[in-house]
């Protein structure tokens, strides 16, 4: 459970099939006051507004502010004008499809592979760095990864990413652990939204996870599962988890090869 009426910040809102607005709206069922933030006005023209409606939330009610994260001066701003902040969410990731994702692995688009870095791993230590102001009492930075420990087709320059996403957050929770803000991942399994949608090969993802994992994986429905996780690391519960990688995956992550014909059925009585 997380703390009512206390503030938390949600980036990387695409639009309602996106996993942030997943996660900003198990924090407000909870009681939380939920910031989202989006790219831009034209990003949230093109998708937001024009995306399904999922719930009975009035678009109108949302406290929806701009931020690239791209721009530091963006991410100054955001944080200069929330008030005090108990955490962050950073749902953000993106790699050139074309160049960074797909097929073949190597790419000579270096440029593609570094603005990669910078919006899928590097942004994630500026969102630390400016929350710090709005958290004098401390609070809890949470960020979303995709399995590290092995390697998947199609993925490719994402998955280095996430690797060192996941690197970033041990780093991170080490240096804030002086300012009480705790830093933690989430590992999900595949989850459809707009954005894996551009992943090549996305679907195959889920055809793995159904072929291997132990639990029945929805990758439509268990985002409600990652945001309920998000909700557990950014309350009071989590007080003392940091630098950690909490893995929401259906226990996709812990088995080898895939599951046994004897593994598939109901339990015998």
């Amino acid at each position: 459970m997380i703390e009512k009426e206390n503030t938390y910040i949600v980036m990387g809102l695409l639009d309602r099939e996106s996993i942030a607005y997943a996660i900003g709206q198990a924090l407000a069922a909870q009681g939380a006051r939920v910031i989202y933030t989006v790219q831009s006005e034209r990003m949230r023209h093109v998708f937001f507004d024009r995306s399904a409606t999922a719930d009975d939330t009035d678009p109108e009610e949302l406290d929806l502010r701009y931020c690239d994260i791209t721009e530091e001066d963006q991410i100054r701003a955001l944080f200069a004008g929330t008030g005090p902040v108990s955490g962050v969410v950073h749902s953000i990731a993106y790699a050139n499809p074309k160049t960074c994702l797909g097929e073949e692995f190597h790419t000579e688009a270096i440029p593609d592979i570094l603005q990669a870095f910078h919006i899928s791993c590097a942004s994630f230590s500026r969102v630390a760095w400016h929350a710090r102001a709005a958290m004098p009492g401390g609070g809890s930075l949470v960020t979303l990864t995709f399995d590290t420990g092995r390697v998947y087709p199609y993925y490719n320059w994402m998955g280095v990413n996430k690797a060192a996403l996941e690197a970033l957050v041990r780093a991170l929770a080490r240096r804030h652990g002086r300012d009480l803000i705790r830093v933690n991942a989430i590992s999900a399994g595949p989850l459809a939204s707009k954005a894996a949608s551009r992943i090549p090969g996305f679907g195959k993802l889920d055809d793995i996870w159904n072929a291997s994992c132990p639990l029945p994986w929805d990758t439509h429905a268990d985002k409600v599962e990652v945001a309920h996780a998000a909700a557990f690391l950014l309350g009071p519960y989590a007080r003392k988890i940091t630098g950690q990688v909490l893995y929401v995956d259906g226990g996709m992550s812990v088995v080898a090869g895939q599951r046994m014909p004897f593994e598939t059925g109901p339990v015998p009585e």
